[in-house]
């Protein structure tokens, strides 16, 4: 039985809270308050804010004086002249990491950290996504994007290297988003955004604050035809946020969202032949009748159906600079996909059929001390908390046809229940004294994998699995200068497998028992340098050696099996660099070299090989301008990313490398209690045909999905203040 929370229950919640008469006095802005205010970016002319974040410690601090690589990506960014559709939008500005939007809604966009979720065939793995302190990743690593609510984002923090071992069942980074909150004076906007392939968004929010409560609302519908055939998307999102101080030293916050989309199409991905000769165009199925030849796309009618509704509350007390912190969460997700798969393919017994039917639900629970302690050398702080999250899956198979029908749900061919959990208890203690930083942390993590097979007909696929590991990081920084510091840090982290490559053992097999966690050495060393009050420049050199490398068994329709790699090695340099200008210029350089490679051959791959989906170096370079009232502004983007090989072995065509050119204009009047805004984008200037992005180890070599070429997109937005 599904128990969805119904879109209703997001206004009751606003309604139920706001309508309440609430009279509590009102704390000052918190720490966390104040790092939702900051800016990764100052306006155009005028000193470069230092910026506060959380991720990387879980207390507030200054980036600059972290010994960790870490970017925040600012409202501006996130908000300002984009569709506000794809976290690719704005992240693509962060070194180290990279964002492609498959061009397919269906799957969801692929985010790598130094190389790691790269693999991915859907969705994000291998990067741990959080959205206003609750997670976006379930407990087995396998995380939404699409989740992220960009309209009313605050901004994005970007964890990379070895401090993100602090959260726990992932290796390659940390990802948080942080959405504002209600405050005065009231507002209300609505804003309407269209582009190429027939795209369009349409927004409707209100923010505000009164009876001491803060609230924010937003309601969004996102439509595109797609730029690939057989790729129309249509994306549903609410969400909801109430503030509210029960008493001068607390703070409570709710949040609730909902995640609609229907019968999204799946594109799927197209050999070289088919790529060079139309980018648009899917792969035909050879088998179809000779007056049809259909693509595998519309023969199979691949799509996905997504409903995905959480709720969410966290509670903060304060004892003067020591704070309490407890959060918990809850949601469902159902999804329903068609693939392509052929007749033939299922036959055998224990295929669990071309139709994924699966109804999620999921919660889980998190409690953290943060203790403060002065001295006259220094400030010992540490942070001591356990994490514990939860989902059961009941999770059902069927063919793809019924007769002579193909893309329809046929006959029962799985029938389980699957349970992942997990119960990470940690501690991160920071000691500062004069120029030294030292910070030293530990958490271990238990993750616990269990299946109930209720379909018998192909044997039984019951069992478990538990994965535990201890992941140590120890971090230090010094002050050479008060306008330069360097650090080191180094630390253990661990990957367990996702559900989704346990379900498959080869190319039609059973749950995969014997799979096991990637185990990895991560170390950094960096520097942090101000020029002036106007430039900041960031340098990171890296390096991770894993045991274990999960990689793509087989790839096919897709569904993917994996097995366990040997020792892989990844090394690399990522620079970024902001500066202000006078005049209102300013410009952001961020620009990463990575060399990911198997260091010990296995099966027919080579010592060597460069990891699939990875590329061996990207750039990003911005040149804006904002007249000094900031009424007007534009820029030019350069974004450069070098060759992609789609499989192990690289002897396969990889996807060339690229350089793309988009250029953006805004704008903005007030108008009594109005604030008008408008934006026009023309992305891929040049025009240039690329591969945006690869379906790593794919069988039958349909890797390639083709990026827009040249697309508009343009804006407007009215915003009333009360």
């Amino acid at each position: 039985m599904h128990h969805r929370l119904q879109p209703t229950a997001i206004a009751a919640l606003v309604t139920a809270l706001f309508g309440s008469a609430v009279s509590a006095p009102v704390l000052a802005a918190t720490p966390d308050e104040a790092a939702s205010t900051a800016s990764s970016t100052a306006p155009e002319g005028m000193p470069l804010a230092d910026v506060v974040v959380i991720t990387a410690s879980r207390t507030e601090h200054a980036s600059f004086d972290l010994p960790a690589a870490i970017d925040v990506v600012d409202a501006s960014r996130i908000r300002d002249a984009q569709l506000r559709v794809n976290a690719s939008e704005s992240l693509v500005a962060v070194p180290g990491l990279v964002v492609q939007n498959r061009q397919n809604y269906a799957q969801d966009l692929q985010i790598s950290s130094r190389g790691f979720g790269a693999r991915s065939q859907f969705g994000v793995r291998g990067v741990r996504l959080i959205a206003d302190g609750i997670p976006a990743t379930m407990p087995d690593g396998q995380g939404q994007a699409a989740t992220f609510n960009l309209d009313r984002a605050q901004r994005i923090e970007v964890l990379r290297g070895p401090f993100s071992a602090l959260y726990g069942n992932h290796s390659g980074g940390v990802v948080q988003l942080f959405t504002e909150e209600g405050k005065e004076p009231a507002s209300v906007e609505m804003s309407a955004m269209g582009g190429s392939d027939g795209t369009y968004k349409l927004d409707l929010s209100t923010q505000g604050r009164a009876n001491g409560i803060g609230y924010v609302a937003d309601m969004s519908r996102f439509q595109t035809d797609g730029y690939r055939d057989h790729s129309a998307a249509r994306r549903d999102q609410e969400y909801a946020k109430l503030t509210v101080n029960p008493d001068s030293r607390s703070k409570l916050t709710l949040v609730a969202s909902n995640l609609h989309q229907k019968d999204t199409q799946d594109p799927l991905g197209v050999q070289w032949a088919t790529f060079q000769r139309d980018p648009r165009a899917g792969e035909i199925d050879p088998t179809d009748t000779e007056a049809q030849k259909r693509t595998y796309a519309e023969r199979y009618n691949t799509r996905k159906s997504i409903d995905h509704n959480q709720v969410g509350a966290s509670y903060d007390v304060y004892f003067g600079e020591n704070r309490l912190h407890l959060m918990a969460y809850g949601g469902n997700r159902e999804v329903v996909q068609y693939q392509a798969f052929s007749r033939a393919f299922q036959a055998p017994a224990t295929h669990s059929g071309g139709v994924v039917d699966f109804d999620r639900e999921f919660y889980g629970l998190a409690i953290n001390w943060t203790d403060v302690r002065r001295f006259d050398q220094g400030v010992l702080r540490t942070a001591a908390g356990i994490d514990y999250d939860r989902s059961n899956d009941d999770r059902t198979g069927y063919e793809n046809f019924a007769g002579t029908q193909l893309g329809v749900k046929g006959r029962l061919r799985r029938d389980e229940k699957d349970v992942v959990s997990n119960a990470d208890p940690y501690v991160q203690t920071e000691w500062q004294s004069g120029d030294w930083r030292l910070t030293a942390g530990v958490r271990h993590s238990r993750v616990k994998v269990e299946v109930d097979d209720n379909f018998l007909a192909n044997g039984n696929d019951s069992g478990g699995l538990t994965f535990s590991r201890t992941t140590p990081v120890l971090g230090v920084l010094y002050k050479l200068t008060p306008d330069l510091n360097i650090y080191a840090s180094a630390a253990r982290g661990f990957e367990t497998p996702t559900l989704n490559e346990l379900f498959y053992s080869g190319t039609a097999g059973g749950f995969n028992y014997n799979l096991r966690p990637a185990r990895s050495t991560h170390v950094e060393a960096g520097t942090k340098l101000r020029i002036g009050e106007n430039t900041r420049i960031d340098v990171a050199v890296f390096q991770a050696r894993t045991r274990d490398e999960l990689v793509v068994d087989a790839s096919s329709g897709g569904r993917t099996s994996y097995r366990n790699a040997s020792k892989t090695l990844r090394q690399g340099i990522e620079v970024s660099a902001d500066t202000n200008w006078d005049r209102g210029f300013s410009a952001r350089v961020a620009l990463t070299g990575l060399r990911a490679i198997y260091d010990a051959a296995f099966a027919n791959v080579a010592d060597g090989n460069r990891l699939p989906g990875t590329s061996r170096a990207t750039a990003y370079g911005e040149l804006a301008w904002k007249e000094e009232a900031g009424r007007y502004g534009a820029a030019l983007e350069a974004f450069a990313n070098a060759k992609v090989y789609a499989e192990d072995t690289n002897v396969e065509k990889a996807a060339p490398g690229y350089g793309i050119l988009n250029l953006r204009f805004q704008a903005m009047q007030p108008v009594g209690g109005w604030r008008i805004r408008e934006f026009v984008r023309l992305n891929n200037l040049l025009d240039k045909t690329y591969v945006g992005s690869v379906i790593v180890g794919d069988t039958n070599k349909r890797y390639y999905e083709a990026a827009p070429d040249r697309n508009w997109a343009a804006g407007f937005s009215a915003q009333y203040l009360f």
